[in-house]
């Protein structure tokens, strides 16, 4: 009686230690997962950062574009008289000294 009274014991002292055991590496792969996603390094994460690479890739695309724009534009400054003339006009209302200026108000 004695015997099985042990063998009883030592059976109920094997469960608990699986099931803490258990609980600890469920608890373990939870908190993997939890961090995985919503970590500071996690997917989340990545997905936000992905998305502002994207967003910075565009505007350093506009910002090269418009680089390309004022490049041409001072070339065309330096080489051609008439589109002097013709930034002097539209940008500071300037005039030849027998020219007249009519400016509309739209």
């Amino acid at each position: 009686m004695n015997n099985n009274l042990l063998r009883k014991q030592v059976a109920s002292e094997i469960k608990r230690r699986r099931l803490i055991i258990s609980t600890i590496i469920l608890l373990s792969f939870l908190y993997l997962g939890v961090t995985l996603i919503f970590g500071n390094t996690g997917f989340l994460r990545y997905l936000e950062l992905r998305e502002k690479k994207v967003q910075i890739q565009r505007e350093i695309k506009d910002i090269e574009a418009k680089k390309a724009q004022l490049k041409a534009d001072v070339k065309l400054l330096k080489e051609n008289p008439f589109y002097i003339e013709k930034y002097a006009r539209e940008d500071f209302g300037m005039a030849k000294p027998d020219e007249y200026i009519f400016k509309y108000d739209r």
